[in-house]
């Protein structure tokens, strides 16, 4: 039974991406061409018009966004999945963790373009290939299994509290600010710093940072420290999900 519920998240994923594709006149070219905007607008403002210091602040704000707006996006698209469904909710019988898995799925095939353009972007900054790069996959990993476990948990809340998607959108946008993406935490005190490393994705972009511009491996205590975190929020959000299942088809639309 597992290995078909896997069957059907790899193939609505599928079909979610196609028919993504199929909205747009540009295709799978807009999967890029979109963060890549987004990328430009950050650099404008913090490398031209704040003109940030920092040498090597273009790779370093390139890799921050490029980790931070896959969690952003899987969190956003998988925590409204539930919501957005009920009304097939209520016709077919099937675990509802399928609905943010896809959006998760899908938004993480979307990654893997912008990780290749960033990865060409790197190296031709002279960011060269390096051993520490097998340090990649389990940053990847528990990248992904974090926003999963954080849009299980928003979108097991959903369905009782549907407004609750207006102030998801701008706790994500503080929550980017906080997160070391526009700048380094090397430059905080030690007291401060403490506190912001409490956040599971600032030591995931420091990760992948280490690995991507300083051929470093990543800090493996911190990256145990997520993945437990990750793994119990994972938990936790599968667990409401199917306990609050029974009260989702009584929910209004």
């Amino acid at each position: 039974m597992r290995l078909y519920w896997l069957e059907l998240i790899l193939f609505s994923t599928y079909a979610e991406l196609r028919a993504e594709r199929a909205r747009s006149y540009l295709g799978f070219l807009w999967w890029i061409i979109e963060p890549a905007m987004n990328m430009a607008t950050y650099y404008l403002v913090f490398a031209v018009v704040l003109k940030t210091g920092q040498r090597d602040y273009v790779p370093f704000l390139l890799v921050g966004l490029t980790f931070w707006q896959w969690f952003k996006s899987g969190v956003s698209h998988g925590g409204l999945s539930i919501w957005q469904q009920l009304n097939l909710i209520r016709q077919v019988r099937l675990p509802l963790q399928v609905f943010p898995s896809v959006q998760i799925l899908a938004d993480t095939v979307k990654f893997a373009f912008i990780l290749a353009l960033l990865l060409v972007i790197l190296w031709a900054y002279g960011y060269k290939p390096d051993v520490t790069y097998f340090a990649l996959i389990p940053v990847l990993l528990v990248e992904l299994v974090f926003t999963a476990a954080v849009a299980y948990l928003v979108g097991a809340m959903m369905p009782f509290v549907p407004d609750l998607r207006f102030v998801i959108e701008q706790v994500l946008q503080v929550v980017m600010f906080l997160s070391g993406v526009v700048f380094s935490l090397d430059s905080m005190p030690p007291d401060l710093r403490r506190w912001f490393e409490l956040n599971p994705i600032v030591e995931l972009i420091d990760a992948a940072r280490d690995v991507l511009m300083y051929a470093r491996w990543p800090d493996w205590w911190a990256l145990g420290r997520v993945t437990l975190i990750s793994f119990a929020l994972f938990a936790l959000g599968a667990y409401l999900i199917r306990r609050y299942t029974p009260r989702y088809v009584k929910l209004p639309t």
